[in-house]
């Protein structure tokens, strides 16, 4: 049931009758909207049947202007009769219990960082093609989705099919959003979507479940390698429905290395709808930039794959050449957890590759990391704020860290670090959730500005 303090207001166009083009789209229409009619049911308000508007293909285009906390949005393909039917394009900036951010297509595609500021005017824009949805924030196109041949119902309840029907207003009474300029453009009703429709396997419906259940569906470690451009990254994303954090790395010998490199790079993706982050490499990052450049980014993360050990030899774990002495497995556990602590108190907000080993080493997975060892990695992720990554390459933390690491307060973030092009669409994170008992409010979201990890913790080094 709806919100009693949610109402639907819908908007008639003149004239009010079907629109039913041929091949040439038609004139812009003004939208006007219809105030509460008296006597009308608490929490709900239907225009009269006579007066009502019926689109199916269309461009609607709107100026919004959001107050702090405002939750609403614009509805189209409703059916008055039908309370729980049509499509929603979520309004909501600011509203921290809610993930789905402005320009999400509640449940199917959500958008799940903030694009538009409160108290800022912005452009909504919303183009269905027959069975294709595309919204876009000031031009910037957020959701591009096609409709699964059979379509797929997250939410028994909701019919969000793609048909047609009228348009409306959703809005919170305790706060305000405005619109004006608000108009709608009917499309022939014979056009198709630009792309054939999917089918929907297992992995796609849970994606769509969790977002219904208000997890944040984000793969915060994303790198563009070999033939995986930005503009595939985000067509990926949107056909997946998984949002993505572009990670860009940090260090001695990579792209960026100082805070010129930093600032061009940030200016390469400035517009871009994902996340962008930074990724710290070797314990030498945070030496190369200033705290003021890490900060512009969306989060900064790392991982304890590269340290020295005690006789300064400098170890990467991935590579065979640099792991370094294993011949005392223990040894090596008992040094390496001690760097993993150390490296928590990096200014990061994520502990990536967490629980990794080296190759050799791998088979003894469940022997090496005890319970001892795991809390130790858990009291210093929780210690310093620091959320910890499933990470969907290597299939690690393992289910048994995962649990502890919940029953202790821990945050998780899905992550998976791509050697090349391919990304997967986060299996073994989603799996984990199901298998641990995750819920949407133990996931990772990026603090804001004077929140940052960079702006709240000592800028230290380690030298170790």
């Amino acid at each position: 049931m709806l919100n009693r303090r949610e109402v639907f207001a819908l908007l008639l166009a003149a004239p009010a009758v079907r629109y039913a083009y041929g091949d040439d789209a038609g004139e812009w229409v003004p939208l006007s909207l219809q105030g509460p009619k008296p006597g009308a049911r608490p929490g709900m308000l239907y225009a009269r049947s006579a007066n009502m508007s019926d689109f199916k293909n269309f461009e609607l285009s709107a100026e919004v202007m959001a107050r702090p906390g405002a939750s609403s949005g614009i509805c189209f393909h409703a059916d008055p009769k039908q309370p729980h039917s049509g499509l929603e394009v979520r309004i909501n900036n600011s509203d921290k219990g809610d993930s789905r951010k402005t320009g999400s297509l509640v449940g199917l595609r959500n958008v799940y960082k903030q694009f538009v500021n409160d108290n800022e005017w912005f452009n909504l824009n919303i183009q269905v093609r027959g069975k294709q949805v595309q919204v876009r924030l000031n031009n910037m196109l957020v959701v591009d989705y096609v409709e699964p041949d059979p379509p797929f119902q997250a939410d028994p309840k909701f019919d969000r099919t793609i048909r047609h029907g009228a348009f409306a207003i959703k809005y919170n009474g305790l706060h305000e959003t405005q619109f004006q300029n608000m108009r709608v453009r009917p499309l022939a009703d014979n056009l198709a979507a630009q792309q054939e429709p999917p089918q929907a396997d297992e992995i796609q419906r849970e994606i769509v479940r969790l977002g219904v259940e208000n997890f944040p569906v984000v793969d915060y470690h994303v790198h563009l390698k070999g033939a995986l451009t930005l503009d595939r990254a985000l067509a990926n994303s949107r056909r997946l429905g998984i949002n993505y954090g572009i990670a860009i790395n940090c260090g001695l010998g990579f792209p960026v290395h100082d805070d010129a490199s930093v600032h061009e790079y940030l200016a390469s993706m400035k517009g871009q709808p994902c996340y962008v982050a930074l990724q710290g490499e070797g314990r030498e990052w945070m030496t190369l930039t200033s705290p003021e450049s890490v900060a512009l980014f969306d989060y900064c993360f790392t991982d304890a794959m590269t340290f020295r050990d005690p006789t300064g030899f400098r170890r990467r774990l991935f590579v065979q050449e640099e792991m370094g002495d294993l011949s005392d497995p223990e040894a090596f556990m008992e040094m390496y957890v001690s760097r993993i602590e150390g490296v928590m108190k990096e200014p990061i907000d994520i502990y990536a590759n967490p629980t990794f080993l080296p190759a050799p080493l791998r088979e003894k997975y469940n022997a090496l990391w005890t319970a001892p060892r795991m809390k130790r990695v858990i009291d210093a992720a929780i210690e310093n704020d620091v959320a910890i990554e499933i990470n969907n390459r290597y299939r690690i933390p393992s289910p048994a860290f995962i649990k502890a690491a919940r029953a202790a307060g821990a945050k998780f973030s899905f992550g998976t670090n791509n050697a090349e092009a391919e990304l997967g669409r986060l299996e073994y994170p989603i799996q984990m959730v199901r298998e641990c008992g995750l819920r949407w409010q133990d996931i990772f979201v990026p603090k804001p500005d004077g929140l940052k990890p960079i702006r709240v913790k000592k800028w230290q080094m380690s030298r170790e």
